[in-house]
């Protein structure tokens, strides 16, 4: 947390010295999505998915805004695309949809300032806080189920995981006018979420065997779905780690927006002989 009160000071300082151009700013983004966690665990980016949502944003002065996001992203994973012998073994996959609201306070880095020359351009990072919507998937013989309620390491009715968790958010960007009203900005914004479950994998396996007799084949296939070896032997046997429960996962998104810019446009001022 050593970053937290140099952070402060800066925001406090921006507030003080950016010159004011209040106004409001509305759009919308397009871009990709990334998950990491216990089916990417090494960080792999060849999974990307759908991501795009609006921006509402107000501006307090040329540097310090606040805006709110409506985000939607799909995110996967797949053990099969991985380069570790075990994990492909393993051969767990997930695909979820993410539904979120994101509000959040920024900071240029440098003075911007709507159609005035020579401030038309400034990094920007934003930190705040998202709500989200996620139910992992995965099909099977051609049918998509969703895992959260088959209980595939053994959650019993009603104390499944939840559908909707939150996260710390954390951005970085650019921006740049095109013109007095119209501005692109491009970020990667990543949110740590406070839920290990986005991708249906956490602590460790249980009976296979108990899931096919009570909930059928494609139940005992999600909770164990390991290649069998020489032996025809799987992984999964009953308390054998599955997954990290000590880290929880975290998704990003990277895009480009398009932002129109509600406020009044100041003109520089005149210089005086």
């Amino acid at each position: 947390m050593k970053f937290i009160f140099p952070i402060i000071c800066w925001i406090a300082l921006a507030t003080l010295s950016g010159s004011a151009q209040r106004g409001v700013e509305v759009g919308g983004w397009l871009g990709a999505a990334h998950y990491f966690g216990d089916i990417n665990n090494l960080y792999r980016l060849n999974e990307p998915g759908l991501a795009l949502g609006g921006i509402l944003r107000y501006n307090f002065n040329s540097r310090l805004f606040t805006q709110g996001q409506a985000n939607y992203a799909r995110i996967r994973g797949n053990d099969s695309k991985s380069s570790n012998s075990f994990d492909i073994r393993r051969n767990l996959a997930f695909f979820s949809d993410i539904f979120e609201i994101n509000p959040s306070i920024g900071l240029n880095f440098f003075e911007f300032v709507h159609g005035r020359e020579g401030y038309q351009i400034s990094p920007y990072m934003t930190g705040g806080f998202s709500v989200f919507q996620y139910s992992p998937k995965r099909s099977f013989e051609g049918e998509v189920y969703r895992l959260r309620e088959i209980g595939t390491e053994g959650q019993v009715s009603g104390q499944e995981y939840g559908t909707i968790s939150g996260a710390w958010t954390f951005s970085f960007g650019v921006k740049f006018d095109l013109n007095y009203r119209w501005s692109i900005n491009a970020d990667v914004n990543a949110r740590f979420a406070f839920t290990d479950y986005l991708d249906d994998v956490s602590t460790v396996y249980t009976d296979a065997t108990r899931l096919l007799n009570q909930k059928g084949p494609a139940a005992a296939f999600f909770a164990d779905p390991s290649i069998p070896d020489a032996e025809n032997q799987k992984i999964g046997v009953r308390g054998f780690q599955r997954g990290d429960s000590k880290e929880n996962d975290m998704f990003v998104t990277a895009g480009i927006s398009l932002l129109y810019y509600f406020g009044r446009l100041d003109c520089p001022s005149i210089s005086h002989p």
